[in-house]
């Protein structure tokens, strides 16, 4: 089977180390703050109480490229789903957002893990 190189640069596991809305103390509240992405597009997340899975696409910009996608999960034992996007900073770094259905939205930097 051949592994799609599509994802290649946003695959892996990213640690979350800053958010828009929340502090480093609640990131890491229960496991470290992270996001992962495989190489087919989908992935999990978790940070602070917030934890779930993605399904995503790249998506191709003027100015780069993007990893987009939809997620659902839970948030302290009660159903969320929404969307965000990140893109490639450097190698290394990533930053995005997580855009809460009919709530809030965050941006976010991650680093390589």
């Amino acid at each position: 089977m051949l592994v799609s190189k599509k994802f290649q640069g946003f695959a892996g596991t990213w640690r979350i180390c800053e958010m828009e809305l929340w502090d480093k103390e609640y990131l890491d509240m229960e496991v470290k703050a992270f996001i992962n992405i495989t190489e087919s597009g989908h992935g999990v997340f978790q940070f602070g109480l917030v934890s779930g899975d993605i399904d995503g696409k790249i998506v191709d910009y003027p100015n780069g490229k993007r990893f987009e996608f939809t997620f659902n999960g839970i948030d302290e034992c009660d159903p969320i789903n929404g969307s965000g996007w990140l893109r490639l900073r450097t190698k290394n770094i990533i930053e995005g957002e997580f855009r809460f259905h009919m709530g809030d939205s965050s941006g976010f930097l991650a680093e390589r893990a």
